[in-house]
């Protein structure tokens, strides 16, 4: 019996959704291209995250571009070059190259994430696995680097770069410029959407483990002392959110905990308040995917599960027919960690700026060069000894001063008499102070939830009917304009309203070809919400049916009115026969 997710890849395929990519070549694992559909999918997808991770939190979210390659000392800087990887396992015998913990789970049915090379290969050895394809024996488990490599301009080492696997690292460094644009105020999230690439070891999970694809993330930057998050987490007010946490899966417990946002970050289950909003939004956002709440939650990473930057992380899970438990965004806590990073490889200034409530008293020293005495001193070779002075930092001249215990000092390879260097303690108050911003991270792959969308939304009626149940918002097309019969004057009023649904932005298209049920199930597959259809009415007064998708029901609508229906229930949610229109018996 043909399985869910087999009849979903079918429809995907067959309907032009997406299929593997360089196919008359064979086809590259971990590559899939999407077709007409797909992408309009994708793009309705990335428009609805947009919708409610930045055009509704406008006030402190914004979106930026950055570039896909990127100079290696960025990686070395985010710990990537020595954390991004994953474990390899080579078939001494065929040559196949298999991601080891994969393996290990796959075979002996246990969680294998996390354990370390040596783990993984002992389990190996212990039980005898070997070589899926050829049967051949396995070698040592090895660490595998995940990063793309490449060069800027002409190969050299100094060029080295890699295509970025994430798009956290471009909002990391253009944080300060960022924070100044947006006059210093904080929270701050900074959002991007683009391509990236991990080189997969063995892919082997069709459209949801690509070696390329499209991540929408925000790097959310607050002050961990005055997070302003309580008005945020209020707001959401009884909504909840299913939890399954890394103390309940260390006790091997598989039921969620449902709480709100609020109380997940009250009582210390989720650590920063920022994460457990964010995570709510993702909740909301895969529910007007077609995601019910019930086949969701978000499942905290073990400490030895964790990536290198974070404190705490949650993988929003959907129980899926083909692939069973399936990430579809990462929740990450990184507090501190890439900024700290960045300004340590960089030597840029990171920091923000905290208003105090009450000023601060601070000893500060203050070192003052006596000009009148350098000159006199030193005549012809003064520009010599102002320009040795200004080569040092004035903490390092006090440390001289101070440790010196001889009547002249060396600076910069000149002596200079201790006394023309004055080192005085002064007291100031200051209004302001330097931090380093935490941060919280959502990140999704839009591929992924392109998949989630097509399963959720799959359907077959009693009478075998395939059809497509997306939301009219999501749907790639939104309407099917269908003359009853192939000829004028039913085809100039088709062109006529295909022509006005064109001109206000609405995805349609128009199907001459074919018995009217036969054209209606062509649109149910695709999941086209609306078919409009042109008859003999429509020639005497000028009026159109309008059929909806899921419950197949009819009501007549003047040709005029088409296009304000199509937009009251695309995108502004409304039932077509709450609109006042007479209704057709199905």
């Amino acid at each position: 019996m043909t399985s869910l997710g087999e009849k979903v890849l079918d429809l995907a395929t067959r309907r032009g959704f997406l299929w593997q990519s360089f196919e008359i070549y064979g086809g590259v694992a971990g590559f899939y291209d999407l077709g007409p559909l797909g992408s309009l999918l994708k793009r309705n997808i990335v428009e609805l995250w947009r919708k409610l991770f930045v055009k509704k939190h406008q006030e402190m979210v914004v979106e930026i571009e950055t570039p896909v390659i990127t100079p290696a000392v960025v990686f070395r800087a985010s710990g990537h070059e020595e954390h991004f990887t994953d474990y390899a396992v080579q078939c001494t015998k065929c040559g196949r190259l298999y991601r080891a913990d994969h393996l290990v789970q796959e075979a002996l049915g246990i969680e294998a994430e996390g354990l370390t090379a040596e783990e993984l290969s002992k389990l190996i050895r212990d039980h005898g696995i070997r070589c899926p394809a050829c049967g051949g024996e396995l070698g040592e488990v090895k660490k595998f680097l995940l990063l793309f490599t490449t060069h800027i301009g002409p190969y050299s080492p100094e060029n080295l770069a890699y295509l970025r696997p994430e798009a956290a690292q471009g909002m990391f460094v253009n944080f300060k410029r960022v924070y100044e644009l947006m006059r210093r105020k904080l929270p701050l999230g900074i959002a991007q959407v683009g391509r990236v690439a991990r080189n997969e070891i063995s892919p082997r999970q069709g459209p949801v483990r690509l070696r390329e694809f499209t991540i929408m993330e925000i790097e959310f930057f607050y002050d961990p002392e005055n997070p302003r998050a309580d008005d945020y987490l209020q707001s959401l007010g009884s909504y909840r959110i299913r939890i399954l946490t890394a103390e309940q899966r260390g006790r091997g417990e598989e039921k969620p905990i449902e709480v709100t946002p609020l109380e997940a970050y009250r009582e210390g289950i989720v650590v920063s308040p920022w994460l457990s909003y964010w995570m709510a939004i993702a909740s909301m956002f895969l529910e007007l995917l077609g995601v019910p709440q019930s086949r969701m939650y978000f499942e905290e990473k073990m400490p030895s599960e964790l990536a290198h930057y974070s404190k705490q992380t949650f993988d929003q899970i959907v129980l899926t027919d083909r692939f069973g438990k399936l990430e579809v965004s990462g929740h990450a806590y990184r507090h501190s960690y890439d900024l700290e990073r960045h300004a340590k490889f960089s030597g840029a200034d990171l920091y923000a700026i905290r208003q105090l409530a009450e000023p601060k008293e601070v000893k500060k020293l203050v070192v003052r060069v006596d000009k009148k005495r350098v000159l006199e001193l030193f005549k012809d070779r003064a520009r010599d000894v102002f320009r040795a002075l200004a080569s040092v930092s004035s903490e390092e001249l006090a440390n001289l001063v101070r440790s010196s215990t001889t009547p002249t000092i060396s600076v910069g390879g000149v002596e200079i008499p201790r006394d023309v260097v004055k080192v005085e303690e002064a007291v100031e108050r200051i209004h302001v102070e330097k931090f380093i911003p935490h941060v919280v991270e959502p990140s999704f792959g839009a591929e992924r939830l392109l998949y989630i969308a097509l399963e959720y939304a799959y359907s077959e009626d009693s009478d075998g009917r395939v059809v497509l149940r997306l939301p009219p918002y999501l749907a790639p097309i939104k309407a099917a304009v269908l003359p009853l019969l192939s000829r004028e004057p039913m085809l100039s009023i088709a062109r006529e309203v295909l022509k006005s649904l064109f001109e206000a932005g609405i995805e349609s298209y128009l199907d001459a070809s074919g018995s009217i049920g036969r054209r209606y199930a062509r649109a149910d597959e695709i999941g086209v919400p609306f078919a409009i259809t042109i008859d003999h009415e429509t020639l005497e007064s000028r009026t159109v049916t309008i059929r909806d998708r899921d419950s197949r029901r009819q009501v007549r609508v003047p040709v005029d009115d088409v296009v304000r229906v199509l937009k009251l229930c695309v995108y502004e949610g409304r039932n077509l026969f709450e609109l006042g229109y007479p209704p057709l018996n199905s």
